[in-house]
C-alpha cells in the first residue's frame, strides 16, 4: 500500500508514520519542511495556506490519503479535491467536538452536529469534514477522536502528570477515584484508521476508548508505578477541588466534570469496535510515553497554537491544605 501523509512529524501524524511503516506501506509526508521527516520517507513540501501550495501533490497516485489538518477548512477541501482521482481512500483526523452541545452520555455518530465554519476549532472540524466529504464521498474516513494520549504528545496532559508525579510528594488527585476516562492511545488511532481505509471502509467513527475503559484512580496509579515516584495521591472531591479555583481539564488535565464529562468521557464507540478497533493496556501508553518523556530530557514539546495546561504548585496546595 501506497500511503500519503498530509503533516506527520508531530504527534498524531507521527504515529501514522510508524504504524505505516510497520505495515510494510511505502510513505510519502507532505509537509512545510519545519520538522525533518523519519527515515525511510518520501519528503514532498509544500505549505497548504499559501496559493500554488499543493503543487508539489499534482503528479502521484496513492491507495489512502491520511490528514490531520486542524485550521481553516480551505485547506481540507483543495487538497482532498486535487486527490480525489488519484487516491482511493481519503482519511481525515477528525474529532468528537464536531457534535453539537450539550452532547450526553452515551452519545455516538448520529448526535447532531455544529454548524461548518472557518473559526473555532470544532467548526473548523466539521468544516473539514464536509471537505473530505465532498471530495471522496464514502471512500472518506471520517475518524472523531476523543482525547488522544500517547508517545510524543505535544498538548501535554499526560506528560504534564507524569512530570508532577515524578517530582514526588503530595499530589492532588481529583475524587471520585472510579471516575471513568475514555482516551484512545494515538498509535491504536493510526493502526485502526489504516487498517480500516484499508478495507474500504468509508463514513464518521467515534475512535476512542469505550467508557470506562479506564478511570482516574488506575491512570494516576499507573504514573506513580512507572515513574518510580514516592508521590502520595491525595483523592479529594470534585466540590472541594472546584471551591479552590483549580479548573478541570486546564489545571488538571484529563479530569473533567458534570456535562464535560459526559461528552468527552462517555461516547458509545460501538461502531468502531465493531469495525475493528483495538486498545492496548492503560499500562502500556503511560509507560511508553513516560520512557519517550526520559529520553527526550524530561520536557514534552508544546504546540504553540495549544494553551500550556498544568496546575501552580501554589494553587495545588489549597485543596491540599483544608
Amino acid at each position: 500500500m501506497d500511503v500519503l501523509l498530509l503533516g506527520g512529524t508531530e504527534f498524531v501524524g507521527r504515529a501514522f508514520v510508524e504504524q505505516a511503516q510497520a505495515l510494510g506501506w511505502r510513505v510519502t509526508m507532505f509537509n512545510r519542511g519545519t520538522h525533518e521527516p523519519p527515515p525511510g520517507v518520501t519528503a514532498l513540501r509544500g505549505d497548504r495556506t499559501r496559493e500554488g501550495g499543493l503543487e508539489a501533490l499534482a503528479r502521484g497516485e496513492w491507495d489512502v490519503v491520511v490528514d490531520t489538518w486542524s485550521w481553516a477548512p480551505s485547506a481540507v477541501r483543495e487538497s482532498a479535491a486535487l486527490l480525489a482521482g488519484r487516491a482511493g481512500h481519503y482519511v481525515y483526523v477528525s474529532s468528537r467536538s464536531v457534535y453539537a452541545p450539550p452532547v450526553p452520555y452515551g452519545a455516538d455518530e448520529s448526535a447532531p452536529l455544529v454548524e461548518a465554519g472557518d473559526e473555532g476549532y470544532a467548526a473548523m472540524k466539521a468544516g473539514g469534514e464536509e471537505g473530505a466529504t465532498a471530495a471522496f464521498g464514502d471512500r472518506a474516513l471520517l475518524a472523531r477522536a476523543g482525547l488522544i494520549l500517547g508517545p510524543y504528545e505535544n498538548i501535554g496532559r499526560l506528560p504534564w502528570w507524569l512530570t508532577r508525579i515524578a517530582r514526588g510528594g503530595p499530589v492532588l488527585a481529583p475524587g471520585p477515584r472510579d471516575l471513568g476516562v475514555q482516551y484512545v492511545d494515538a498509535r491504536d488511532l493510526a493502526r485502526w484508521c489504516l487498517d480500516a481505509a484499508g478495507r474500504g471502509i468509508g463514513g464518521a467513527f467515534d475512535v476512542v476508548s469505550p467508557p470506562g475503559f479506564t478511570t482516574m484512580a488506575e491512570l494516576l496509579e499507573t504514573a506513580v508505578r512507572v515513574t518510580g515516584s514516592d508521590a502520595e495521591l491525595r483523592w479529594v472531591d470534585a466540590e472541594t477541588i472546584l471551591a479552590a479555583g483549580v479548573r478541570p481539564w486546564t489545571d488538571l488535565p484529563i479530569w473533567l466534570v458534570g456535562e464535560d464529562h459526559a461528552f468527552m468521557h462517555g461516547g458509545d464507540v460501538s461502531k468502531a469496535v465493531a469495525a475493528g478497533l483495538r486498545v492496548r493496556p492503560v499500562a502500556e501508553t503511560v509507560a511508553d510515553t513516560w520512557e519517550w518523556l526520559r529520553s527526550i530530557g524530561g520536557r514534552a514539546p508544546m504546540r504553540p497554537d495549544r494553551p500550556s495546561v498544568g496546575l501552580d504548585p501554589a494553587v495545588e496546595a489549597r485543596p491540599l491544605n483544608r
